[in-house]
């Protein structure tokens, strides 16, 4: 079996500010840049704290992990790309914590699924596959896995537009970063 070279991130925040994450090389896989998960958290701040976080595409796990690091109360990662899933489970043993639960497999099918709700949903699919940021949202809306008032991140191409798919959600936050826009929207409760 072929090794894949790994390179490291780096937590920023909280209580594992600085620890260092193994990512392997692999197709499709993209970790957020230190600078966007610098200016993300910096929006999420006050909603870490006791949050449950759901991160549908979690790769090397940054996203829910800075959350966690931050004081978040529970990690769902989902993945499906079986070396990213590898790496993503031995870096939970490192970190040795009960708070993150890793489920491999198609995220389309694991959220229908998912027995909770969720504060803050990481939506961060592979850049080939746009079509899945809309998909999640609805099998989240389907499932009734948001919280009212829950953040949403949403990342995708520059050169691409992406629009909410659903009147329960409104943008709170919107940046782009050279070939990278990204954006935090809120639930709504109907009404």
């Amino acid at each position: 079996m072929a090794t894949s070279r790994k390179s490291r991130i780096r937590i920023i925040g909280g209580k594992w500010r600085g620890r260092k994450i193994e990512v392997i090389e692999a197709a499709g896989l993209r970790p957020t840049p230190d600078r966007i998960r610098e200016t993300l958290f910096n929006w999420l701040a006050a909603y870490c704290p006791g949050a449950m976080v759901l991160d549908c595409f979690a790769g090397s796990g940054a996203l829910g992990l800075e959350a966690l690091s931050r004081g978040a109360s529970r990690l769902v990662a989902l993945e499906q790309q079986a070396q990213a899933l590898e790496q993503l489970r031995l870096q939970a043993q490192k970190l040795d914590t009960a708070a993150i639960e890793i489920i491999g497999g198609d995220a389309l099918e694991s959220i229908a699924q998912l027995q909770q709700k969720f504060d803050l949903i990481f939506i961060d699919p592979p850049y080939a596959r746009p079509e899945l940021r809309r998909q999640v949202l609805q099998q989240l809306e389907a499932h009734d896995c948001l919280l009212p008032g829950a953040r949403l991140y949403f990342e995708w191409p520059s050169p691409e537009t992406f629009e909410l798919p659903s009147p329960r959600l409104h943008w709170l936050h919107h940046k782009t970063a050279g070939q990278v826009n990204y954006a935090i929207a809120e639930w709504q409760v109907s009404g």
